[in-house]
């Protein structure tokens, strides 16, 4: 009980999501990416901008039900944002309909999926190095060294 209300604690279930939803669109960008001369090919996509209200939303319901620093994020399923089995963050992506059909029926746009690439990059390394800096406080803490 006392580890969980720790991880449960402050910004840690935010960054959690947001590394785990970094890193869930990191393999979807991959996967056009290396299929972007598939004839036929349609681009995956799942919406940054939709999981980033679905976690402000989930904030926003952990500060009205606690006072916002503690317990854990009521999040609400999307069609893109959804659960496993055991509760964890789960991305279904869908197809991606915002650029133009070449003739083979590809939807390709390499310059778009590069910079989708490194925003997505950077999102993950700043949450993975903010997660860190918590753990190691909190590591700090139970360990009684400054």
């Amino acid at each position: 009980m006392f580890i969980s209300g720790l991880t449960s604690t402050g910004a840690l279930p935010t960054l959690e999501m947001g590394v785990r939803f970094a890193a869930q669109r990191q393999r979807t960008l991959a996967h056009n990416i290396a299929n972007l001369a598939t004839p036929g090919f349609q681009p995956k996509e799942v919406s940054p901008r939709a999981f980033q209200e679905v976690l402000g939303e989930a904030v926003d319901r952990r500060r009205s039900r606690t006072g916002g620093m503690h317990g854990a994020l009521d999040w609400r399923e999307t069609a893109q944002i959804t659960r496993d089995q055991r509760g964890n963050l789960k991305l279904v992506p869908q197809d991606s309909s915002s650029n133009v059909l070449f003739h083979d029926r590809n939807n390709r746009d390499l310059e778009r999926m590069m910079a989708d690439l490194a925003e997505n990059v950077a999102a993950y390394r700043v949450a993975t190095d903010l997660l860190r800096s918590r753990v190691g406080a909190l590591t700090s803490a139970i360990r009684e060294t400054p």
